[in-house]
């Protein structure tokens, strides 16, 4: 059996199983457009699963999430028991019923039953495989994995994962139905253990508990180097804590079923899993969650920082050289998934991975333990010089690990790409930043900047004071200082800039986008210098830019005010928003202003600059930098090709000349 059917062809989704993740992936549908059938086996369950729903979407409206009213969405969920009438109208089945493949066994029997020949299956396991579940259907080539994190209304990831029957329609059909619930895809090659997520993040989790249990370290040592050395976004016991203890073995029993001993997991976490101290869910793990969990910054320590990312570079080049995953597909997913400052491939390059070989080398020899084993994978990406020893980037050969940088028709695009982190800034993405801006300044085929954020959530939600943490290399006046520098060198820039602004614009972020010379914003967008609210003022150069764009009176009124819910209509009568279009057209809106702008005059552009510049303080010397270059412009090519061009009624073709 065939599957022919596009993502333009489904307009209904029936979700089965109404717990956490299924009334969860529901509301992402419903809330994307689709009509959804919510099917579970007793009422009160379905009840319940609706009930979650309906304070979920009016939580969204409230915080003005929603772009439509609250029961137009509920109104496209009809919560059932019948399987027939659930699913006899459905083009996508997603399963999401408990992770017992008896159950999920009994579920496609059923549904077998009653579904249409040319519906697609999808199952939400997080470790069952998708080939033997594809198996129990007549449709294995219409059967894939699509595995959300939970809660799905907020998690951004969605592994797509390809059974060994899976045909590439459905897989191509279902990545592109997760985006349009605005999601991010990432798809898993094949069917294998734990898929891309688990598979390295729990031999993680275990790790930090061996370390424990073989008096190499401490609770409170672990959690300081991961979160402060490697920079996680918290500590890996505080994390074991937030995913659950159980959750965490059950995976570890898997991966140690299928794959070996080397995921033999820790008789700490075990004995955890017993005493049924879970973590966050049962208010006691490997913390006391009655309490604030405090985790030391300077109790790091380098030997557990190599050995935790020996581990993560190890599991990630086996996906790899298993061919599950491509490193980028596994560091996107790691970072959306788990909330990774950078994915363990970027990881293990900036630690060495010669370094980190001779790690699981030492360990193997002291220890004999298999899961220190350094796989060929692994040796070969050492040959190779690194994950990414192969990448470059358009701009110089330079690497980018935060920003992407691309050139397209004469306009330099840098995007901040932290979407799993609202594209907070940190004093990595600041040097990049710099390096990206001289380097497309410099070049003579660029005649424009466009600065954007990745995805629509934000353009940048502010400064990520994790990468300020001891350790990072710059005190905190030097952090103010190189900031109000690279947000001033797209002022300083000779070539137009412009901000694409859709979603939070706060903190730093705004003052990055303080130095473009024009800001365009999506109407969803939100503004704000809420660095009072920390008892911090803005340190980027927003006590000066800002009163320059908006007047005194107004930089004041944002910056004591600390509020960050100044919408994008309130901020373009301010005058800081040059144009508002609709969510769906900042991005082509962005583009064509900065097409147009690189089609002017790049001198005059260039002088209009300086001299508005120089006048800020001085109306004089502002004056003496206009009439300077205003005589120096008569003397261009590009002033006569101007005159030619208005004299013919045609658009003029500057060269800077």
């Amino acid at each position: 059996m065939a599957n022919d059917m596009d993502v333009e062809d489904i307009t209904r989704v029936a979700v089965l199983g109404a717990g956490n993740m299924g009334h969860g992936i529901a509301e992402v549908a419903a809330l994307a457009g689709y009509d959804v059938t919510l099917r579970d086996i007793e009422e009160d369950i379905v009840r319940e699963g609706y009930e979650d729903i309906e304070w979920s979407v009016h939580k969204l409206d409230d915080k003005d999430r929603l772009e439509e009213d609250p029961e137009t969405v509920l109104k496209r969920i009809m919560p059932l028991v019948d399987m027939e009438t659930a699913v006899e109208d459905a083009d996508v089945v997603i399963e999401a019923v408990p992770e017992v493949m008896d159950i999920k066994t009994e579920v496609y029997e059923a549904l077998e039953a009653h579904a249409p020949d040319g519906a697609i299956f999808a199952t939400n396991t997080s470790a069952l495989s998708i080939t033997d579940l594809s198996e129990v259907t007549e449709r294995p080539t219409q059967f894939c994995g699509m595995h959300f994190f939970n809660p799905p209304v907020r998690m951004q990831l969605v592994e797509v994962i390809s059974g060994a029957h899976t045909g590439e329609e459905t897989i191509e059909t279902i990545e592109a139905l997760a985006e349009s619930f605005e999601k991010t895809p990432v798809r898993v090659r094949k069917d294998s253990p734990g898929f891309v997520v688990n598979r390295v993040l729990t031999p993680l989790l275990n790790e930090a508990c061996w370390a424990v249990h073989e008096g190499d370290a401490d609770i409170a040592t672990v959690d300081s180097t991961s979160k402060y050395g490697v920079g996680l976004p918290m500590g890996t016991f505080e994390l074991a804590d937030r995913v659950g203890n159980d959750v965490a073995y059950h995976v570890l029993e898997y991966l140690h079923a299928e794959l070996g001993e080397a995921y033999e997991p820790c008789p700490l976490l075990s004995q955890k899993v017993e005493a049924e101290q879970f973590g966050e869910k049962t208010g006691e793990g490997w913390y006391d969650h009655d309490e604030s969990v405090e985790i030391p910054t300077e109790a790091g320590d380098d030997v557990i920082e190599r050995r935790l990312l020996a581990v993560l570079a190890n599991e990630a080049a086996k996906l790899v050289g298993d061919d599950v995953a491509s490193i980028d597909a596994i560091d996107e997913a790691m970072m959306l998934g788990t909330g990774f400052p950078e994915g363990p491939g970027k990881l293990a390059d900036e630690a060495g991975i010669e370094t980190l070989v001779g790690t699981l080398e030492d360990r193997h020899e002291e220890t004999g333990h298999p899961r220190y084993e350094v796989s060929d994978a692994l040796e070969a990406v050492a040959a190779d010089g690194g994950f990414y020893a192969e990448e470059e980037d358009a701009t110089g050969g330079r690497t980018y690990e935060q920003i992407s940088v691309e050139v397209d028709d004469r306009v330099g695009h840098i995007e901040i790409d932290r979407p799993h982190r609202m594209n907070s800034i940190t004093v990595q993405m600041l040097e990049e930043i710099e390096h990206a801006v001289e380097t497309l300044q410099g070049d003579d085929d660029v005649r424009a900047l466009l600065v954007s954020g990745a995805g629509d959530r934000a353009f940048s939600a502010g400064f990520d004071a994790a990468s300020a943490a001891p350790g990072s290399g710059l005190e905190a006046t030097e952090i103010s200082r190189y900031g109000q520098q690279v947000t001033g060198a797209f002022e300083e820039c000779p070539k137009p800039v412009v901000a694409a602004i859709d979603g939070y614009c706060l903190g730093g972020g705004m003052e990055l986008a303080t130095g473009a010379d024009l800001r365009v914003a999506s109407e969803r967008s939100q503004f704000g210098q809420p660095e009072h609210e920390l008892g911090l003022l803005p340190g980027w150069g927003g006590t000066q830019r800002l009163s320059a764009i908006v007047g005194e009176g107004r930089a004041k009124e944002i910056i004591f005010t600390a509020r960050n819910d100044y919408d994008a209509a309130t901020m373009a009568d301010y005058g800081f928003v040059n144009e508002v279009v609709a969510n769906d057209a900042i991005e082509d809106r962005a583009w064509e202003l900065a097409r147009e702008l690189a089609a002017g005059p790049p001198i005059a552009q260039k002088f209009t600059k300086r001299a508005m510049h120089a006048g800020r303080d001085d109306t004089d010397a502002g004056l003496e930098v206009e009439a300077s270059a205003f005589g120096h412009l008569f003397t261009t090519d590009d002033l006569w090709e101007g005159l030619a061009a208005f004299q013919q009624d045609r658009d003029p073709e500057f060269e800077g000349k």
